[in-house]
């Protein structure tokens, strides 16, 4: 054995602890966490994989480096798009450790698409809102006329999507009238501008559906587009609206709040009107519907005037038919009228025998009531002597006892203050009011004393 071997084997006071491989990793990993808080990375997706218990794995990279990277099931649930390989994403991670492979990596939370940062997050804000306030509710949305004799257009002037609109409409529909509503749709101030030229539009009424378009760029040059002012022109309009913005990958708050999106601003102009083509192939077949429909309207016409012919009759004939039939009516009404009048006569006949034969002799009867009429008048005229021989009997009876010929006699009646009768001496108190009634009147005399009997 060699003097080094011995030196190696040989226990080392006071050596310093063994650390594993586990306990190394987790505290990188925890040195990782409090250094590095939660950021926005940036950068290209690559390697995809979406495993089945729902995590996402995949590798976020630039030019010159690249990173892993995991969003688990709970966090990627709640984003609004599925990364795909190539895209460019932002993602907001914390920065980690993976134990098991000592892999340095970063736990996404949330991603979303690079380049779009606050203006994605406000578009999608304003979004949401318009959303619930109703403005891109499917039964709202109006359909577009079939054959519109006027187009509006509302973009700028020097636009390319103008020309691109103009070439399409001359193409298909040379004798669509236009009407445009310039305005800059790019800029501080162009959201305000576009909803003056929608309203402008919408006020006049010049055209039966209007087109709101401008070419392709990026999120920032179509922003003018993602304004809450426009998105209510565009709902409040008269008139169908189709909004051309941008290219078929763009999609902005126009486009929702329209009644119809076309993907570029060509596409719009062709979904605004039919082709000539079109035009000219309806009607010919109208001209072809309207000349059965005519020869159809003859045909039952004279169809018509022959069954009328054939029923028609000369009209002395229909005089002289008309004049039979008169008479025939005028027999049957003698004949109804004579042979109910003929019918009650002979009723009336019988019922006057019956009536005679029935009638009763009433002169004894008569005879009977005069006697006993005369005999009534005499019994009558005895009781009322007799009833007034007694009512004046009664009546000096009565008048004999009325109070009034007693006072007339030198009587009087005593009456106290509560009109009591004054019979004995008893109730009598001195120093007490009386009223004495006499014939002609009435006296109050006070009483001094009483001397009862």
């Amino acid at each position: 054995m060699t003097f080094d071997d011995r030196n190696d084997s040989a226990p080392v006071a006071n050596a310093a602890p063994v650390m594993t491989v586990s306990a190394l990793n987790q505290a990188v990993a925890r040195l990782l966490e409090r250094t590095f808080p939660l950021s926005w990375i940036g950068g290209e997706i690559s390697n995809f994989t979406r495993a089945a218990s729902g995590h996402w794995y995949f590798t976020l990279k630039d030019d010159g480096a690249q990173v892993r990277a995991v969003m688990f099931r709970g966090r990627a649930q709640y984003a609004n798009f599925v990364p795909r390989e190539g895209d460019k994403v932002e993602v907001r991670a914390l920065v980690t450790l993976y134990g098991p492979r000592g892999d340095y990596q970063i736990n996404v939370e949330a991603i979303r698409r690079a380049g779009v940062g606050s203006l994605f997050e406000a578009f999608q804000r304003l979004k949401e809102k318009l959303d619930a306030a109703g403005l891109f509710h499917a039964d709202r949305k109006r359909a577009l006329p079939m054959f519109p004799r006027t187009v509006g257009i509302v973009t700028s002037p020097q636009a390319a999507a103008l020309r691109d609109v103009l070439t399409a409409l001359k193409r298909r529909a040379p004798h669509v009238r236009v009407v445009l509503y310039p305005t800059p749709v790019q800029g501080q101030l162009a959201a305000g501008k576009i909803a003056a030229a929608i309203d402008t539009a919408s006020l006049r009424g010049e055209c039966e559906v209007l087109i709101v378009c401008r070419g392709g760029g990026s999120i920032e040059d179509l922003w003018s587009f993602n304004d809450e002012e426009v998105a209510y022109a565009v709902a409040n309009c008269r008139m169908p609206v189709i909004s051309g913005v941008g290219h078929e990958t763009d999609f902005t708050i126009c486009d929702f709040a329209a009644d119809l999106r076309a993907a570029t601003p060509t596409a719009a102009a062709e979904l605004a009107v039919t082709p000539r083509t079109d035009w000219i192939g309806s009607l010919k077949a109208d001209v072809i519907d309207l000349r059965r429909a005519m020869r159809r309207a003859l045909n039952d016409a004279e169809q018509t005037l022959d069954g009328h012919t054939r029923r028609l009759l000369n009209p002395r004939a229909q005089i002289a038919q008309q004049r039979h039939q008169l008479a025939a009516l005028s027999t049957a009404l003698s004949h109804a009228n004579r042979a109910p009048l003929t019918q009650a006569r002979h009723q009336l006949d019988r019922l006057s025998g019956r009536l005679g034969a029935r009638k009763p002799d009433v002169t004894a009867v008569r005879a009977t009531m005069q006697g006993l009429r005369h005999r009534a008048a005499i019994s009558i005229n005895t009781q009322l002597s007799q009833r007034r021989e007694a009512l004046a009997a009664l009546s000096s009876q009565l008048d004999m006892l009325n109070p009034q010929r007693t006072l007339e006699r030198g009587y009087a009646i005593v009456t106290d203050e509560n009109g009591t009768v004054v019979r004995t001496p008893d109730q009598l108190h001195a120093d007490t009011a009386l009223t004495l009634t006499l014939a002609e009147g009435s006296a109050r005399i006070d009483i001094k004393g009483v001397h009862p009997r």
